[in-house]
C-alpha cells in the first residue's frame, strides 16, 4: 500500500507545481511598487513608454516588465589629487541622487537593467574626475578655507555629467578634506603663530592706550596747575590771609598764653580780667 501511496503523492505534487509554474508564466498582470518605474520588454526590446506604479497588463512569455528604482540613494567614495601648490589631498563626498523617472528607459536601454548599475557606472568614475579637476584650481590652504566654493564647484560638474545618463543629484558634500602630517603640521604651526601674533597685537594696543590715558591724565594736571598760577594775585593771597586771620581769631577763647617759647622761656604774668 505504502508503494502505490508516495508515486501517488509526487504525481500530485508535480501536477500542483506545474500549475503554479504555468500562472506565473502565463500571468498576464505587472506590478509597478511605489518609488519605482516600469520599463516593459517584448522579447527583449524595450517600449518607450515608461509604466507608472499600479498595475498594468502584459502578454505572458513575450513581454517582461522590469523596474527601476527612482527613490533618492547614497553614494560615498573617496580618492587621491593634488592641489594648485602640488600638495597631496584626501577627498572623501557624499552625495545623493535619485534616476530621474522620465529617463528609466533611456538609462535601462543604454546604460543597465537596475538604478544601482547605472549609478555604479556613472558616479564612480566621474566623482574622483570632478574632485581631481576642481582641486587643481585651489591651494591646499584655500580647500580648508574656501570649503564652501570648492564644493559647489565639484557639485556643478558631477550635476552636468550625471544629468546627461538621466541621474540627478539631489544633495552634495565634502565630508573631509586629508592631507600629509608634514603639510598638517605646518597649517597647525601657522595658526598658532597668527594667534600668537594677534596676542601680541592686542597687548601692544592696550599698552598704547593706557600710555596715552597716562598722557592726557598728566596733561590735564599740568593744565589745571598753569591755571591755579594764573589765578594767584597779590590781592587774592592778601583775601586768603585775611580770611586765615579771621579764622583763627573766630576760634580764640579769649585767654592768653600764660609762657612763650624762645632762646629764654618765661612766665607771663596773670592781668586782672578787665570788666
Amino acid at each position: 500500500m505504502t508503494t502505490t501511496t508516495l508515486p501517488t503523492r509526487l504525481r500530485r505534487m508535480f501536477i500542483g507545481l506545474s500549475l503554479l509554474l504555468a500562472v506565473w508564466i502565463l500571468w498576464p498582470f505587472a506590478i509597478v511598487p511605489a518609488g519605482h518605474r516600469g520599463v516593459m520588454t517584448t522579447l527583449g526590446r524595450p517600449a518607450d513608454v515608461v509604466y507608472n506604479e499600479g498595475i498594468h497588463l502584459r502578454v505572458p512569455v513575450v513581454q517582461t516588465l522590469h523596474l527601476m528604482d527612482v527613490r533618492v540613494a547614497r553614494s560615498e567614495g573617496e580618492g587621491d589629487a593634488a592641489s594648485k601648490d602640488l600638495q597631496a589631498v584626501r577627498v572623501k563626498v557624499i552625495l545623493n541622487y535619485h534616476l530621474d523617472p522620465q529617463a528609466a528607459v533611456q538609462a535601462f536601454q543604454r546604460i543597465a537593467p537596475s538604478t544601482e548599475e547605472v549609478a555604479a557606472r556613472i558616479i564612480d568614475p566621474a566623482r574622483p574626475e570632478a574632485f581631481k579637476a576642481v582641486t587643481a584650481r585651489f591651494t591646499a590652504e584655500e580647500l580648508v578655507t574656501r570649503r564652501n566654493e570648492v564644493s559647489e564647484q565639484i557639485a556643478a560638474q558631477l550635476r552636468a555629467k550625471l544629468v546627461r545618463h538621466g541621474l540627478v543629484l539631489d544633495e552634495f558634500s565634502i565630508a573631509n578634506f586629508a592631507f600629509s602630517p608634514s603639510f598638517t603640521s605646518a597649517i597647525e604651526a601657522k595658526v598658532n603663530a597668527e594667534q600668537k601674533k594677534l596676542e601680541a597685537d592686542r597687548d601692544l594696543l592696550r599698552i598704547q592706550v593706557e600710555a596715552e590715558q597716562h598722557i592726557a591724565s598728566a596733561r590735564a594736571e599740568t593744565e589745571a596747575l598753569r591755571l591755579q598760577r594764573q589765578e594767584v594775585t597779590p590781592l587774592l593771597v592778601e583775601l586768603r590771609r585775611a580770611e586765615n586771620e579771621r579764622a583763627a581769631i573766630g576760634k580764640w577763647n579769649g585767654q592768653l598764653p600764660t609762657t612763650a617759647v624762645g632762646a629764654t622761656a618765661m612766665p607771663l604774668l596773670t592781668l586782672p580780667s578787665l570788666r
